[in-house]
């Protein structure tokens, strides 16, 4: 099941990053057809967030055909949207954590790695048309 966190640091709604957090776990593989969202209840209770604002996010999610709720049991994922599984990433993940760790030993912060990394993205991106 995900664990919910928030960055009150990122300047994104709350909301908008627990559906960017259910969207990044159906995308690596994290969350399959099937699978169980956490309570309203239980994402109040771990992460100190107030209930519409979950509820927005699952709403949200709904609208988009990822997830559909089934009253009195819970959220439940309808579609994913990976095309691999996380293990069959896994030495694409070691090599990332590899290199934000020399990224941070040379002295980047987060943010600096973040604008890098978004930086370098879209450049790649744009090599490739």
């Amino acid at each position: 099941m995900i664990e919910f966190h928030l960055d009150p640091r990122t300047g994104v709604a709350p909301y908008l990053q627990l559906v960017q957090q259910v969207r990044q776990a159906l995308l690596l593989g994290l969350l399959s057809e099937g699978d169980q969202l956490p309570t309203v209840k239980q994402v109040v209770t771990k992460i100190a967030i107030n209930p519409n604002t979950v509820l927005k996010a699952y709403r949200d999610l709904e609208r988009e055909g990822l997830v559909a709720p089934k009253p009195g049991v819970g959220t439940f994922v309808t579609k994913t949207l990976g095309q691999a599984s996380l293990v069959e990433h896994e030495p694409l993940r070691r090599e990332l954590a590899a290199w934000l760790g020399r990224a941070r030993a040379a002295g980047l912060t987060e943010p600096g790695i973040e604008a890098m990394f978004q930086s370098t993205l879209r450049e790649s991106g744009e090599e490739e048309k």
